[in-house]
């Protein structure tokens, strides 16, 4: 248990580094996957680290989805905008 903990604890910490990543989506899935573990049978270390996980995944797949938005956004003014000169 003692193993576990501590491979949390040292996984966590590096998750946390500016260099490596970015807490979007992980804090707000951590603490919904530590309360989730809790109540699952005192696993509340590796719910948070399932969370967060899950987390940054939203996390990205939202911001891949705005971007690819905005990049459809901005094909669609420029066509316009050429179609207007011609």
């Amino acid at each position: 248990m003692k193993f576990k903990l501590a491979v949390g604890v040292a996984l966590t910490c590096v998750a946390l580094l500016p260099g490596i990543s970015s807490a979007k989506g992980c804090l707000k899935g951590a603490a919904v996957g530590a309360v989730g573990g809790h109540v699952a049978g005192h696993h509340s270390v590796i719910g948070a680290m399932a969370g967060c996980a899950v987390g940054r995944h939203a996390a990205n797949k939202k911001d891949k989805k705005n971007k690819q938005e905005t990049s459809n956004a901005q094909d669609a003014s420029s066509d316009a905008s050429q179609a207007s000169k011609k």
